[in-house]
């Protein structure tokens, strides 16, 4: 089976880049794992989409179960350039979380995403966010310094958006404790913005867990990281618009877009949280636990069962999409694949 790629210059052009900045953070990452781990290296696993006619991609996946609890380092391509019947002409992507298993270093979510549309028009969409289970003022302070210094023009409303997209209304918070997001985006030097933001936000995670990742480690510091991987799983299945978007185009790809899931979560406190939801999203957090034993072991076949109890959630309840997170702008993912 072969994946079929875009034909588009400009498809091209950010095929090549995803799959290059895939390859620095998988490298980086397999770099902390020889020094500081089992020296195990990330292995690409391949997805395919309509038999590879539409394309698909390759995530890889971390092996080091000593520095990470999660990692998944993920490029794809979707095209339909043949297909008359889609307004869409491809999108191209690299999506990566990576959940250290030390909770002194803080979890990081990327995203970047080149969408072209048959018609000619093509836009960006590009987040980065620190998302920790122990808050430390000088991570912070030097996750958005670079932010900064990366992309001076749009900081600001890249900053506010993100806090805007990743606020929590049942729980009252954020998710991370910093957000860079950017939706819709087009720019002359776009390709560059990209490449230079995302290396950038990559060496300055690097540094910053690098120096969290052998200390100390209290119970009392476990349990805190776990109570964050239940509001991180809560966010990204009742929330986030882009893994909804994910699941509901196609079920070609269920365990690597549930690739975000942390390895274990706290079943008793997100049954707390069902109470603050409201209906709809109520049955889905029943069926998100039907999903779960008692221990809150999230494999592969718990993977699967959360991707297609949340895709029919929302097949079956429509206007929960409504509910779902949004930065300024909104775009029809779901609707351009049809």
């Amino acid at each position: 089976m072969k994946r079929i790629k875009a034909k588009s210059a400009r498809a091209q052009e950010a095929d090549a880049l995803v799959s290059h900045l895939q390859k620095y953070f998988a490298d980086a990452l397999g770099m902390l794992s020889s020094e500081l781990g089992e020296n195990k290296a990330f292995v690409p696993i391949e997805w395919f989409r309509e038999e590879g006619k539409s394309g698909g991609g390759v995530r890889y996946v971390a092996r080091d179960d000593k520095l990470f609890d999660r990692a998944s380092v993920n490029v794809s391509q979707v095209q339909y350039e043949s297909d008359e019947s889609r307004a869409l002409s491809s999108a191209t992507a690299l999506s990566t979380i990576i959940h250290p298993r030390n909770p002194h270093a803080p979890s990081i979510h990327m995203h970047i995403s080149w969408t072209e549309m048959k018609e000619g028009r093509g836009y960006w969409r590009m987040m980065a966010d620190l998302n920790p289970s122990i808050f430390y003022a000088k991570d912070k302070a030097l996750f958005e310094k670079r932010l900064q210094l990366l992309a001076p023009e749009v900081y600001e409303e890249a900053s506010a958006q993100g806090d805007k997209y990743f606020y929590i209304p049942a729980l009252g918070r954020n998710r991370g404790v910093s957000h860079f997001y950017l939706e819709n985006f087009t720019a002359k030097d776009d390709v560059q913005m990209a490449k230079r933001l995302i290396e950038g936000v990559i060496d300055t995670y690097i540094e910053i867990i690098s120096k969290r990742m052998t200390q100390a480690v209290s119970e009392e510091e476990r349990a805190e990281q776990l109570a964050y991987h239940t509001l991180y799983l809560f966010q990204v299945l009742s929330l986030d618009r882009g893994t909804t978007s994910g699941l509901l185009v196609h079920d070609e790809n269920d365990v690597g877009i549930m690739g975000s899931v942390p390895s274990h979560i706290n079943t008793a406190l997100l049954h707390a949280w069902k109470e603050t939801v409201g209906a709809p999203q109520d049955l889905l957090i029943d069926a998100i636990l039907g999903c779960l034993d008692s221990s809150g072991a999230v494999d592969d076949a718990q993977k699967v069962c959360l991707a297609k109890v949340t895709r029919e959630h929302y097949k079956k309840h429509p206007k929960a999409l409504e509910l779902q997170a949004s930065g300024y702008v909104s775009v029809p993912t779901v609707q351009n694949h049809r």
